[in-house]
Parts: C-alpha cells; sequence; structure tokens
C-alpha cells in the first residue's frame, strides 16, 4: 500500500526554489511516496549526443593556438572565456640572472603570475623542466600570458577555448553529434 510521507526540510525547499523558480509560490510541503517510481533520462548527456567532461576539453588541430616564449612574452589567449592550457616549460642556470618561465593574467592595469618556474643559481648544472596542463577563465579585457626573462628559459604549448564566458561549452572542431 502506498504511503505518503510529507518533507518539512527547509534546506530542499529552497533547493525547490533556487532551482524550479516559477514554483516559488507552492504553498505545499514536499512529500514522498514509498512507491517505486521509474524515471527517464532523456537529457542530451544520456542519450550520447553530448560529450563527457574529459572529451569535451580535448586538444584539436583547428582549434589550438600554439605559443612559444623565450626571452620574451607571447600572447597564449585574450578573448573572454574559459581556456585549456597544455604546455613544457624548461629552464637552465648558466646566466647572470634568475631564469624565469611564468604564466600571467594581465587586466591592462596590473598583472598576476598564476604559474611559474625559476633556476635562481648561475651554474649550468642546475635545470628544470615542467609539464603543466590548466584551465583559466579570462573576463573582457583580460590576457593570458607565456612569459620567459631570458634565452634561458623557455616555454612551448597550446591552448583552446572550452567554453564561453556564460558556460556555454565549446565542442572540439570536427566533433559531429549522433
Amino acid at each position: 500500500m502506498a504511503q505518503l510521507i510529507s518533507i518539512t526540510s527547509e534546506a530542499l525547499q529552497a533547493s525547490i526554489r533556487r532551482l524550479l523558480p516559477s514554483q516559488q509560490g507552492f504553498g505545499e510541503d514536499l512529500q514522498a511516496s514509498n512507491v517505486i517510481t521509474p524515471i527517464i533520462d532523456l537529457t542530451p548527456t544520456a542519450e550520447g549526443s553530448a560529450l563527457p567532461d574529459y572529451l569535451q576539453t580535448a586538444l584539436a588541430f583547428d582549434d589550438l593556438t600554439a605559443f612559444n616564449a623565450q626571452n620574451g612574452t607571447a600572447t597564449v589567449a585574450n578573448t573572454p572565456g574559459f581556456w585549456r592550457v597544455f604546455a613544457g616549460i624548461g629552464v637552465r642556470g648558466n646566466a647572470p640572472a634568475d631564469n624565469v618561465g611564468s604564466f600571467t593574467i594581465s587586466d591592462g592595469l596590473s598583472t598576476k603570475t598564476i604559474w611559474g618556474l625559476a633556476i635562481d643559481n648561475a651554474d649550468p648544472a642546475y635545470a628544470g623542466s615542467s609539464q603543466v596542463d590548466f584551465v583559466v577563465c579570462l573576463s573582457a579585457g583580460e590576457t593570458l600570458s607565456a612569459v620567459s626573462n631570458g634565452p634561458e628559459a623557455e616555454i612551448l604549448g597550446s591552448a583552446r577555448q572550452i567554453a564561453t564566458i556564460n558556460g556555454v561549452l565549446v565542442d572540439p572542431s570536427g566533433f559531429t553529434p549522433q
């Protein structure tokens, strides 16, 4: 026999009001039933026409912005949105100054370093390298750059926009849903 049970959880009711704004004026308490009701998921993800996250962020030839920074600055991205950056960085000693390779974001007034690798020894025996793979969000007017302060620091990589600033996913070029 089916039973209906009233649920008086303010947290659940707040979630309903937030997720279903048309239901904000609904004055009834939430109810649960002990009857099993099958649910069929008809979303694009369930039917297979949307890519899983790890495939949606794939690097694709036509979408890549390649960059190389050695003894200078390379613009990686300056379009608002979410960007996946994949790069290798190598830094070695043997210079009169510290060698630094880094990624920065600038809004035109100030610059912030978000990742870097530095060798602070002039001995050529000292060297370091690393691979980076990260996602960054750029607002309007912001620029992501790869920065090398000398010939002994090099950053080589690529970037691809994976979503607009509004969160609309940008699928890899060549992907066509079935």
